[in-house]
């Protein structure tokens, strides 16, 4: 179902990726549930993605989530986020299997993922230097309320299981690398 007249969506909030598995949407949708009651506000998603430095307006939001939340609900339940999540990739991103895509469709596909990578990995490099250090990721971390931000012991290791080149540091190919390998294909 979902909404029937198409909003324009700030860049930095769409969530073009074909379906993220179970176990990262969880870690998503339990990041955005500041005060642990399994359901997410409006605000609540709103304040993570301030936090990340993602725009979107809050009426944009409320129009976007009030399909998929519940009566007697104030939030968006987990399968509700889920909902939304499928909706979002069929919906605004092209999802859809429509079966014979030509060449010139796959190529755009192909740039626009190399696009929302990018712009995902801007998130994590806050001093734009093309890497992702352990400090930068401890940052983005902490902003998101994540217990893996508190010790640099900790992220040091997850920098470490995804960097290839053993340099100490992330680059944008082994973001690639490590986001392509969370990414469940249909």
């Amino acid at each position: 179902m979902g909404q029937e007249k198409k909003m324009s969506q700030p860049s930095s909030f769409r969530l073009r990726s074909p379906s993220l598995n179970s176990l990262r949407l969880r870690k998503i949708f339990d990041m955005f549930d500041k005060n642990g009651d399994d359901i997410i506000t409006v605000k609540e998603i709103s304040q993570a993605m301030s936090l990340l430095g993602l725009e979107a307006e809050m009426a944009e939001l409320e129009s976007l989530t009030k399909s998929y939340i519940r009566p007697g609900n104030e939030g968006l339940a987990f399968e509700d986020f889920l909902k939304l999540h499928e909706s979002l990739g069929e919906e605004y991103f092209g999802f859809m299997d429509t079966g014979g895509e030509d060449e010139d469709e796959e190529e755009k596909k192909k740039e626009q993922e190399e696009s929302d990578l990018w712009e995902a990995f801007k998130v994590f490099d806050e001093n734009s230097d093309g890497y992702i250090s352990a400090r930068e990721l401890q940052v983005v971390l902490g902003k998101l309320g994540l217990s893996e931000g508190d010790e640099i012991e900790s992220v040091q290791k997850m920098i470490i299981s995804v960097d290839v080149n053993r340099d100490g540091r992330v680059d944008f190919s082994e973001f690639k690398n490590m986001m392509r390998s969370t990414i469940v294909k249909n």
